[in-house]
């Protein structure tokens, strides 16, 4: 656990450079051999020297770390991440206020992270996670999933995910509607309205959308078990009712178009009491995008096949029935007897 630490990040390795190919080194004296490894044990402990000038207490770098790099690390008593994910090391800039140094003769003070409140080292479960945290303005932030099987994490991520889908519609656009088929309810009686209002052929879209719309509630009334005929009647009046008027006896509006299906018990009840809302961004898509389908489909007026006229110019016309009497059989085709 280090407290206020110093991070320092860096993309390059903390190790002597190898070949990229094959190299040979032709070695004379016992002597050369040795100086061989003290040049590389030299240049290690020259970077080290470089880093430790700027009084880091954690370095992370994404590229490979040698053994001896850390024993010189330790020494000066700098704990070393290797290896981390570049995705990683950018949330952990953001986070700190760090910059990511390609080199170590670059480094400045500017690039050492001073945000962080806290660094340490938890084992949960069998692995051990890093945690940079009590940031003073971070910029990005990392959620930890712990499950009792993989099945179980990734169902958690994927509803997480959705989550944060819905926070983030939210934002761009604060308006909500009430959930359980409320909304589907009240726009289906609106557009049964508008089709009294039409005449001629030109009702019958107005009649399919808004029967297409209780497909919602409906769906709700069966996965809870509900008698569907009666609780949709019933639904269907309440909003009936509820666009009658638009206001009661006393005076006050009704909210009838907030009523929708409890999603636990089956009953119809108040979203606003119940507190379902949904995204206005995301109702109005989806709306969007059945309307758009559904023309999609209606402008197929006919489907071109592929496959070859092998009939040729007749082939619509029936075709009589044909007698084998001996004389039109192929001779070719015959079985003997």
């Amino acid at each position: 656990t280090i407290k206020n630490p110093r991070i320092l990040l860096l993309d390059c390795p903390l190790e002597y450079k190898k070949g990229e190919n094959q190299t040979n080194v032709e070695i004379m004296k016992e002597e050369d051999w040795a100086t061989l490894l003290q040049m590389e044990e030299d240049w290690i402990a020259n970077t080290v020297e470089q880093i430790a000038a700027f009084k880091p207490d954690l370095v992370i770098t994404e590229k490979g770390c040698s053994d001896l790099a850390c024993h010189f690390l330790t020494k000066k008593g700098i704990s070393a991440i290797r290896r981390m994910r570049k995705t990683d090391n950018n949330r952990v800039a953001r986070a700190c206020g760090a910059t990511i140094v390609h080199r170590p003769e670059e480094i400045q003070e500017s690039d050492i992270g001073t945000g962080a409140g806290l660094f340490e080292v938890t084992k949960i479960g069998d692995e051990f996670f890093a945690f940079v945290v009590d940031c003073a303005d971070p910029k990005a932030c990392s959620i930890v999933l712990r499950g009792a099987s993989k099945d179980v994490l990734n169902e958690v991520e994927r509803n997480l995910h959705d989550a944060m889908g819905v926070a983030r519609n939210v934002v761009l656009d604060p308006r909500l509607l009430p959930g359980g088929g409320a909304v589907e309810m009240a726009v289906s009686h609106a557009l049964s309205e508008s089709a009294s209002s039409v005449s001629g052929v030109e009702q019958w879209p107005y009649k399919a959308v808004g029967e297409a719309l209780e497909v919602i509630p409906r769906t709700l009334c069966q996965n809870c078990g509900a008698n569907v005929i009666r609780t949709m009647t019933k639904l269907r009046s309440q909003h009936a009712a509820a666009s009658g008027s638009g206001a009661g006896s006393d005076g006050t509006a009704r909210d009838g178009h907030t009523m929708g299906i409890d999603g636990n018990t089956g009953e119809i009840t108040d979203m606003k009491q119940l507190g379902v809302w949904e995204p206005y961004a995301v109702k109005v898509q989806t709306i969007k995008t059945a309307v758009e389908s559904a023309v999609l489909l209606l402008r197929i007026d006919d489907i071109v096949s592929g496959l070859k006229n092998k009939g040729g110019p007749g082939m619509g016309a029936p075709k009589k029935s044909q007698i084998d009497d001996g004389e039109n059989v192929d001779s070719n085709m015959a079985l003997a007897e």
